[in-house]
């Protein structure tokens, strides 16, 4: 059965997934990990998940299973805090849970990243979902252990700060980039100190709560605008005073914010309930040429939909 605001299918097996060729992991679980049950939450775009999903749900049926995971999908709408992206979790023993992230992530990579057959192991990244308790777990003492997980796998790990936007959220994103082979030992080194930790397996009670935090922790209404103006019967404070602030976006990157056909800037307002305006070609900011994006609200949903604009502009200089 599918958990409340999930998406997940369970039925017969297709060949989708079977043309995809994975990567090997260097080595297993040891004994004793192997069998015990976890999970592993990770972001994906809308375009990857409808990827991961299929026609009919036939190729989320074929990971399910050739690795003997569950695989659940949070529903469109439901967006990592700070993003557009929709969150994945993969349950399971420790060895079905990193195959299925191995067939997953290896589809992905011949989708939308490999080009023209090239030789060369491209690189991606992959953002983990990780409580911050358990955090401290994976970083160690002066950052001893992140460093040895770094110098086992090669991959580039990175742990994002706790962020002061959100209220209430208690994850961090932990962003693992190399190639495939270097991508999945750095998985496996996380998900066997993760599955260590007492506490992390809670997390999977509650996958995607981001709604409720963004909507109702929040004081923004629910998504479709119907209800009162506060919740809860809280008044008012001075976050929800009203504010406007205007920010320079180069030229170049307009388009990025905006999105094909205005998806990527309506989700922006709807996630953080601020108004959006971007001026027209031309009209720069003063002395730049920068086009003008003002974010009208309260002072707390503007800071955020500041907060998810620069996001996107920088990780453009990420690429």
């Amino acid at each position: 059965m599918a958990m409340e605001g999930s998406e997940s299918v369970r039925n017969g097996p297709s060949s989708e997934v079977g043309q995809t060729q994975s990567s090997p992991r260097k080595s297993t679980p040891p004994p004793g990990n192997e069998d015990k049950g976890t999970h592993l939450r990770f972001l994906l775009s809308n375009a990857e998940a409808g990827s991961i999903i299929g026609k009919g749900g036939s190729t989320i049926n074929d990971i399910q299973s050739q690795s003997g995971a569950r695989v659940q999908l949070s529903r469109s709408y439901e967006c990592f805090p700070g993003t557009s992206d929709r969150i994945v979790m993969v349950s399971g023993t420790v060895d079905d849970v990193l195959k299925a992230v191995d067939l997953i992530l290896s589809k992905l990579l011949d989708e939308f990243y490999v080009e023209n057959g090239g030789e060369i192991d491209p690189e991606s990244k992959t953002r983990l979902v990780v409580p911050n308790s358990s955090c401290g777990g994976i970083i160690g003492k002066g950052g001893a252990i992140i460093k040895s997980l770094i110098e086992d796998s090669r991959a580039d790990i990175k742990i994002s700060p706790q962020d002061i936007y959100y209220p209430g959220l208690h994850d961090r994103l932990v962003t693992v980039a190399g190639t495939l082979g270097e991508q999945m030992r750095a998985i496996e080194l996380l998900l066997l100190k993760l599955v260590k930790d007492p506490y992390y397996q809670q997390s999977a009670n509650a996958p995607f709560p981001y709604p409720a935090l963004m909507y109702n922790g929040m004081n923004y209404g629910p998504p479709n605008g119907v209800g009162g103006k506060y919740l809860n019967n809280r008044l008012p404070n001075k976050e929800d005073r009203s504010s406007s602030v205007t920010i320079g976006i180069a030229d170049e990157h307009v388009g990025l914010v905006v999105g094909r056909g205005g998806r990527s800037i309506m989700e922006i307002s709807q996630l953080s309930g601020a108004r959006i305006k971007i001026s027209d070609r031309g009209d720069f900011m003063s002395g730049t040429s920068n086009r003008k994006v003002t974010i009208t609200g309260s002072q707390r949903s503007v800071r955020i939909a500041e907060s998810m604009i620069s996001r996107k502009v920088a990780s453009v200089a990420e690429r």
